[in-house]
């Protein structure tokens, strides 16, 4: 079997590429940059891309970098990007209408923008990005940290979907196909490149716990089936045996184990582990060393700073605040959890469902999130449907099935045209079998649950934030797209009087609540205060309650190692309320991961007060590490 180091660097005068991918919050970028700095000091001229819509490489290398391809100061031969959606799309809106300009006039011109406003045409330009630096022929080797697995997969899908609309003739939500036809060669190049194992190195990092084992079982399947094979996969955040110095860590570690021994079972593959740091990985001399681990088999240990911690203000949970916030004024709640993946979201929201529930209000959690587990985490089957969720009497589940709502929304769609000419209809059709009649599907799945009579609050559990700003500023988008294309005009006005609806409810804080999960390190502050500023400015939604998770208890973990762990937490607890101006929600770190109603349950009690019930961690045989 390779070596990792065999996976990643190139051949003389070949390019090679990277793909770091993952579930949410497993730290692929941090891996990621790690390995693109070890490149770039052997002397690899290397570049680093994020395709995620909440990139953070900036963070992690502590510069500014944005959408043009920057040098990182501080590690020579390495260069970064982040791709910039919006800057992206209209990138790409000016190249496919350029070739028209001295064949339209300044009219159908601007039609023919208007137009390329489609849903999809940003996920079309981010691919397209993405290809270029495929196609740059100057770097030795391009490291890709990309989105969280669902959308990653998303992403590599496309250039099926768009061959159909190529195919067409004339012009398409994604630009003329006149200006396209070059560009499928290209895509079609660039899925030959991914293929290629000898070319590129497909790399999973996950944690050693069970939905992050199960989500990366599903991606690879599904990378698979595109002809893309996983080379290796690096298990992050192993807990070390400093840290197991009493009963709630010696539980971890001996579950953490358990999931070990799966993920040998379940992969065949070269499989490293990376082990959890005292600290936040951040600046190129702290990836130098995770690289100098990883590649070189170097013992690493980042230390956090020494001494006693800063004064800080002591922080509480504000749960009367949060109660108040949760239960219904004005007709239905609606809740909306967000935030970084791996940050403990769905957790969240599905014990805040079952409290409500046993408050005695009739609930519904909803979960658009591609890569969502409720069904695990509920220990059922979760349907299209809403499911009564058993062990409660008022609490049902439901999944967004995405084929079926484009099935549903390509019926109804077809059902409003049934009496127009034959060309509209066939027009219409063509429309439908667009890349961006999914994304419209989806969201409208998303607005009926608006409209759904009998429950008195409603939670959503939503993608990362960067997906879920999309898919709130998503209609915007489609006005021209509706406007101008061949759908019926009755069918545009209720779209948009549905959606002007929708939006103000999200708006009133009478009737939505926003709760932003982060836990007590940077990247998922900052980028959860980033996407609240955006949620703001774009749509006009304030964010009303900001949960943070993963709180380690004070009455464990006394040793060094998780000493300086609990530094920094406290450092970081004391910025999180003044940066939102929210109250906050503590819930603590629990020694196994809850599955189960009553697990859930007591959860729910020690986040808001009331029911407790039994939270021990269950039994687990401890393993060799």
């Amino acid at each position: 079997m390779n070596t990792l180091n065999d996976l990643i660097e190139p051949k003389k005068g070949d390019t090679k590429f990277i793909f770091f991918s993952g579930k949410g919050g497993v730290g692929k970028s941090t891996m990621s940059c790690a390995t693109a700095v070890w490149l770039a000091q052997k002397g690899y001229k290397t570049l680093i891309v994020t395709t995620d819509p909440a990139p953070n490489l900036g963070d992690i290398f502590g510069q500014e970098i944005g959408h043009r391809v920057t040098a990182v100061h501080a590690v020579p031969n390495l260069y970064a990007t982040e791709i910039d959606p919006d800057v992206a799309s209209q990138e790409y809106r000016e190249r496919m209408v350029a070739p028209m300009k001295g064949i339209l006039d300044q009219k159908n011109l601007e039609v023919m923008m208007e137009q390329m406003k489609s849903p999809c045409v940003e996920e079309v330009a981010a691919f397209d990005s993405f290809i270029e630096f495929m196609d740059d022929p100057q770097y030795d080797v391009v490291v890709f940290d990309t989105a969280p697995t669902g959308h990653t997969i998303r992403l590599l899908e496309l250039p099926s979907g768009w061959s159909t609309e190529l195919d067409k003739g004339g012009s398409t939500c994604i630009g003329p196909s006149s200006s396209l036809q070059g560009a499928k060669a290209k895509y079609k190049k660039a899925i030959g490149y991914l293929q290629d194992s000898g070319k590129t190195s497909f790399i999973f990092v996950l944690k050693p716990e069970r939905s992050s084992i199960l989500e990366t079982n599903r991606s690879m399947e599904e990378l698979s089936g595109l002809g893309i094979n996983t080379t290796s996969l690096i298990i992050n955040g192993v807990l070390p045996a400093e840290a197991a110095t009493d009963e709630f860590f010696r539980n971890k570690m001996a579950e953490e184990d358990k999931m070990l021994d799966e993920i040998r079972k379940e992969f065949v593959l070269n499989t490293m582990h990376f082990p959890l740091q005292e600290t936040e990985i951040n600046g190129a001399d702290a990836l130098a060393s995770v690289a100098s681990y990883l590649f070189d088999g170097k013992d690493i240990k980042i230390r956090g700073p020494e001494g006693e911690a800063p004064a800080h203000k002591e922080v509480e949970s504000d749960m009367a605040a949060a109660r108040e916030l949760l239960r219904p004024t004005n007709g239905t709640r609606y809740i909306f959890f967000t935030g970084k993946g791996g940050v403990g979201k769905s957790t969240l929201a599905s014990a805040t469902s079952i409290h409500l529930a046993d408050e005695g209000l009739r609930t519904l959690i909803v979960t658009t999130d591609p890569a969502s587990h409720l069904q695990q985490i509920f220990g059922q089957a979760i349907g299209s449907e809403p499911t009564p969720v058993a062990g409660t009497d008022r609490l049902f589940a439901v999944r967004i099935d995405q084929k079926k709502a484009l099935d549903e929304y390509r019926k109804r769609i077809l059902d409003s045209v049934r009496e127009q000419s034959e060309e509209i209809r066939r027009s219409v059709e063509e429309d439908l079998n667009s890349p961006c009649a999914e994304e419209m599907s989806a969201f409208e799945k998303f607005m009926s649950y608006f409209e759904l009579e009998g429950f008195e609050a409603i939670i959503f559990d939503t993608a990362p934030t960067g997906h879920t700003l999309r898919l709130l500023e998503l209609p915007s988008d489609w006005k021209g797209f509706i406007d101008l294309g061949t759908l019926a005009k009755n069918t545009s006005e209720e779209t948009r009087g549905k959606y002007a609806n929708v939006i103000e409810t999200m708006r009133s804080r009478d009737r939505s609540t926003f709760v932003f999960v982060v836990y007590p390190e940077y990247t998922p502050i900052i980028e959860a205060w980033r996407a609240s500023q955006e949620l703001k400015k774009q749509v006009g939604i304030e964010t009303g309650l900001v949960a943070v998770n993963y709180i380690m208890p004070e009455e464990y973990g006394r040793n060094a190692f998780l000493e300086g762990r609990k530094r920094q937490q406290k450092k970081y607890l004391a910025e999180i309320e003044p940066r939102f101006g929210t109250p906050l929600l503590l819930v603590p770190q629990l020694d196994h991961s809850p599955e189960g109603v009553e697990e859930l349950r007591a959860l729910a009690g020690l986040i808001y007060g009331g029911r407790r019930g039994d939270l021990s961690a269950k039994p687990f045989a401890p393993t060799e590490r």
